[in-house]
């Protein structure tokens, strides 16, 4: 059996639950879970990136607006979504080229789990693992998510379809398969409901003795003030919609006053590049850096 690549599962979810709220700080943005990270540990890992990148990065995002030498928040939320639209078609381009394997021009289910998870006779599979179970639950998972994307029903993905396996947040059609699996992954318990301890726990693992960080605490704050609408000190289905998918909300809109709001050190609503590169951190941790891969793009990539 080869490497296990998971571009199903619960990556894209994983990714939804921790975008933070418009109403509090942003502490974990949406990006799946490989490329996710608490920005303090990110930026500590860059520190060594040279600076002309840093530039060449702030550049681009006012030379894609008005080239005036500041960046707006217009110009700020155009270059987010510019960098997720990237990354939704870099990512869905990669996929296809691993799982059309026949080249025929569409993505049938056998081939999908083949490539992802290897080749096994009907009723063995994951014989040969220790955590053959798991891996079971992990392949039902992505076929159920899998045979949903599939709008026409032929097994087949087309190029849409693939998008809307992949990046599911994107499509109104995937919205119950977004929030059954975040359900599954944090409802621990199994009762049908997130308590507040399931939902930090998806997020900090406490170690003993350990005082719980401040953003963690602030995490309590956004379940209690803001997740759990009816107030009754746990999530339902719709309230976990809602969460992960809110309605009417503009995504890059949100990350790009957050990230004005952090960096605009004098408060004229705009950002010098000064101000982004002396924030630097946060910038790493975002979507306006695409979680620091940027950093590593050549300048006609970006």
């Amino acid at each position: 059996m080869g490497l296990l690549q998971l571009v199903g599962g619960s990556w894209t979810i994983f990714s939804l639950r921790w975008g933070g709220s418009p109403l509090g700080a942003w502490l974990f943005l949406r990006a799946e879970p490989t490329r996710r990270r608490d920005p303090r540990v990110v930026g500590a890992e860059t520190d060594v990136c040279p600076s002309p990148v840093r530039r060449r990065i702030v550049d681009r995002m006012d030379r894609a607006g008005d080239g005036d030498g500041w960046v707006s928040l217009a110009e700020l939320r155009a270059w987010i979504a510019h960098t997720q639209q990237r990354h939704i078609r870099d990512s869905v381009s990669a996929a296809w080229d691993t799982y059309d394997t026949d080249r025929d021009g569409s993505v049938g289910w056998e081939e999908l789990r083949n490539a992802t998870y290897g080749y096994y006779t009907p009723g063995e599979e994951f014989h040969d693992l220790e955590d053959a179970e798991t891996y079971r639950k992990m392949l039902a998972r992505d076929e159920r998510r899998f045979r949903v994307a599939d709008q026409d029903g032929d097994s087949m993905a087309s190029r849409e379809e693939l998008t809307a396996f992949l990046h599911p947040e994107e499509f109104p059609h995937m919205r119950d398969i977004v929030v059954a699996e975040t359900m599954e992954d944090l409802d621990k318990n199994k009762d049908g409901y997130i308590q507040v301890d399931e939902y930090i726990a998806d997020l900090y693992s406490e170690e003993p003795g350990e005082e719980e960080p401040a953003w963690v605490q602030t995490e309590r704050e956004q379940f209690r003030d803001f997740r759990d609408l009816n107030k009754d000190g746990r999530l339902d289905g719709n309230e976990v919609g809602h969460w992960v998918l809110p309605p009417a909300q503009d995504q890059p809109l949100v990350e790009a006053n957050h990230l004005l709001h952090e960096s605009d050190l004098d408060k004229d609503g705009r950002l010098s590049k000064d101000e982004i590169l002396g924030n630097w951190n946060m910038f790493v941790g975002s979507q306006a850096t695409n979680y620091g891969e940027d950093l590593t793009r050549h300048h006609d990539e970006l």
